[in-house]
């Protein structure tokens, strides 16, 4: 009866030191892990911007007047010199009549102040025979030359008014012309803002009638990027850009300028990056919004990781070497920011945590490039296929249905 009660007291202690183990055992902090990857890295600034035209001329009216007749319309390809539309030409072609009656009327004054001076002439001539023989007095001499020297300005002033006249009619037959509106260059109407009818007045602000593209095949994309990242954007970088009316299609484009006048909106300041694009196909359309990812870096075979990674901090609790160890500094790169991607960089240190053993162990890393995803270790004792840790998980936190992020207070439920 002793041994029995003994071996029962024995097979208690074992039960229960076999409980209180694997409870202790399944209490402790469980990590959450991510293979280090070797694979391709790719770093993007990204924008929005629109699609435009590379050339663009807007058409207007110098004269004023009722457009008669119009030729053209939304989408019409047009050559240059072609006649897009006529303003009634009525009263400018009464004004052209009239300056023609004006440049004929100065010819015959022309001919009328000749043979007065011619007139004019002779009585002088007959006037200094009859002086030299004293038949008449000296004053009718002198008002017979009064008389030619001015009848001669009117000849001058005759012939300047006849070329005044000239250069009003010219004027008038120019307004003339301007009552037939002609492309000035070859390419496609994109926007017509007459009709038939409709008065057009030519102020100080000439009216635009039409908006005329000069060539689709090639269209151009504005972007407006951030000051933040306008360093990273150089002249003859790829680009890869969608656009809302074909979601699944991939375009692609070039940098080709970088205008240095600021844009400020509400103390914002960006920068007008222009993309050229080929659009042989004519699916892109100007005023399309393109969201548009810049190239700023491009490498492949490096290794990755991801960027919570570099935030996992363990708590000196769990990890006492973690109390000595250096806190990452945030950046732009591995963070990653909102609309933004991360670009080249010099190499920087961070500490990783390596799980071995069911352990974390700190690694010494430098980083480069990021894609706000992932970011690529320059250097640094690790290797492919090492799980690297991303956050820590407690059985309390696996409970309640939530995964606190490591280095933040767990949030608990409402």
């Amino acid at each position: 009866m002793k041994k029995i009660v003994i071996g029962i007291i024995i097979v208690i202690l074992i039960g229960g030191g076999l409980l209180i183990f694997y409870k202790s055992k399944n209490s402790g902090v469980k990590y959450k892990t991510v293979p280090i990857q070797n694979g391709s890295l790719r770093a993007t600034v990204t924008a929005t911007g629109t699609m435009n035209a590379v050339i663009t001329v807007l058409v207007g009216t110098q004269v004023s007047g009722t457009l008669q007749k119009l030729h053209v319309d939304f989408n019409s390809q047009v050559r240059k010199g072609q006649i897009l539309a006529e303003i009634d030409p009525a009263t400018l072609q009464a004004q052209v009549d009239q300056a023609r009656a004006n440049v004929l009327a100065a010819r015959a004054n022309v001919e009328k102040a000749k043979a007065t001076m011619e007139d004019s002439k002779r009585t002088r001539d007959r006037n200094k025979q009859l002086f030299s023989k004293d038949l008449i007095a000296r004053s009718d001499l002198d008002t017979s030359e009064a008389n030619y020297d001015s009848n001669d300005a009117q000849v001058n002033a005759a012939v300047a008014q006849v070329t005044q006249t000239e250069a009003a009619l010219r004027f008038a037959e120019t307004n003339l012309r301007y009552t037939k509106i002609v492309s000035p260059v070859d390419g496609i109407v994109v926007s017509r803002n007459i009709d038939v009818g409709q008065t057009v007045a030519a102020s100080f602000q000439t009216p635009t009638l039409f908006t005329i593209a000069q060539d689709l095949t090639k269209m151009q994309i504005d972007t407006n990027i951030d000051e933040a990242d306008i360093g990273k954007i150089k002249k003859g970088q790829d680009v890869e850009f969608t656009v809302d009316a074909y979601p699944d299609n991939n375009f692609h484009g070039i940098v080709d300028q970088i205008r240095i006048a600021p844009i400020t909106v509400q103390n914002v300041v960006t920068y007008d990056v222009v993309i050229k694009v080929d659009n042989g196909d004519l699916k892109l359309k100007p005023g399309m919004t393109a969201n548009v990812s810049v190239i700023v870096a491009s490498k492949d075979g490096v290794l990755k990781i991801p960027n919570a990674a570099l935030r996992f901090r363990p708590s000196e609790k769990d990890v006492p070497a973690a109390k000595t160890s250096s806190v990452n500094k945030t950046d732009t790169g591995p963070s990653g920011r909102a609309g933004k991607g991360g670009g080249q960089s010099a190499p920087r240190g961070y500490t990783i945590w390596i799980l071995e053993n069911d352990k974390p162990k700190r690694a010494l890393v430098t980083i480069g490039i990021s894609d706000g995803s992932f970011t690529e270790i320059a250097s640094g004792d690790v290797k492919e296929g090492q799980a690297v840790i991303t956050e820590s998980v407690t059985d309390t936190a696996k409970k309640n249905g939530s995964t606190p992020p490591s280095g933040s207070p767990p949030r608990f439920p409402r």
